[in-house]
């Protein structure tokens, strides 16, 4: 019975790693598309942020001439980054690289993840829980496009554009530049993740809407202390990180009390068949 038991738990280790391997080829297959197209990744979405022509920038001068009659962003025509060190521009588009393989091959890890716990669920469970492996990835890439088409742009224009004194020369470094792309994008697509966490610690009985509700005043307080450690220094990337999140906040609220109440209907079914019975 034993060996039974062991062989079973080697089964799943050994599945696990079928699962987890092909993840990682899956990455490393979407960082060599990424890196076959580095030079026009680099140029138009690693730097994007950087030019007038960036969506954000069209979109908000578009609403500051229909109001005020002129652009309120301008950008310099140039955004020369300076390399300190030898292997620097390798090591960033490793990074890069890297970091798109992931974005590229998430939807597929998902996937993967759902495969390897798929068999452990009931059928109404698996089809359950194959909506919310689909709300891992979509809310996911919904956080890394919000971070890069809202956060992204405005902390990059306060940066450029604000100074203290006509004497300062802004000089950009590339690891610099680097980590607040990675910062930015990446962590709002991992805060973005909120709603499912919510729905896990509300489904196992840890979370209510209650204690969510009850505590909105200190979660709002988190939030703020979150976005100011995704973002950079200044308050107005700050709030643009905040809203979408406390919008999150709410939504997970709607969650939890959707899993609370589906819990305690089953459970007053439960209690229903057995004093009937």
């Amino acid at each position: 019975m034993s060996e039974e038991k062991e062989m079973s738990f080697l089964g799943h280790v050994g599945e696990l790693r079928s699962h987890l391997v092909r993840s990682i080829i899956a990455i490393v297959v979407g960082g060599i598309i990424v890196g076959f197209n580095i030079n026009w990744i680099m140029d138009h979405i690693f730097f994007g942020p950087t030019s007038n022509d960036f969506p954000t920038f069209k979109i908000i001068n578009h609403f500051s001439r229909e109001f005020t009659g002129q652009d309120s962003i301008i950008l310099p025509d140039t955004f020369k980054i300076q390399q300190k060190q030898l292997f620097q521009q390798f090591n960033v588009m490793m990074a890069v690289s890297i970091f798109g393989g992931i974005i590229l091959a998430f939807p597929y890890i998902i996937w993967e993840i759902w495969r390897f716990i798929s068999p452990a669920l009931m059928p109404n469970e698996k089809k359950n829980s194959l909506l919310y492996i689909n709300a891992i990835w979509i809310l996911f890439l919904a956080g890394v496009l919000t971070g890069y088409f809202l956060i992204l742009p405005l902390a990059i224009n306060f940066g450029l554009l604000f100074t203290v004194s006509e004497n300062i020369v802004q000089l950009f470094d590339l690891s610099d530049y680097t980590t607040l792309f990675l910062q930015v994008v990446l962590g709002m697509g991992l805060v973005f993740l909120f709603p499912i966490i919510v729905y896990i610690l509300t489904a196992i009985g840890i979370l209510t809407p209650t204690f969510l509700k009850t505590y909105r005043r200190h979660a709002i307080v988190l939030i703020m202390v979150v976005a100011a450690i995704i973002t950079p220094a200044d308050v107005l990337s700050m709030l643009a990180a905040a809203f979408p999140l406390l919008l999150l906040y709410e939504f997970s609220i709607f969650i939890s009390k959707y899993v609370f109440n589906k819990q305690e209907k089953e459970k007053s079914r439960e209690l229903t068949k057995s004093s009937n019975s």
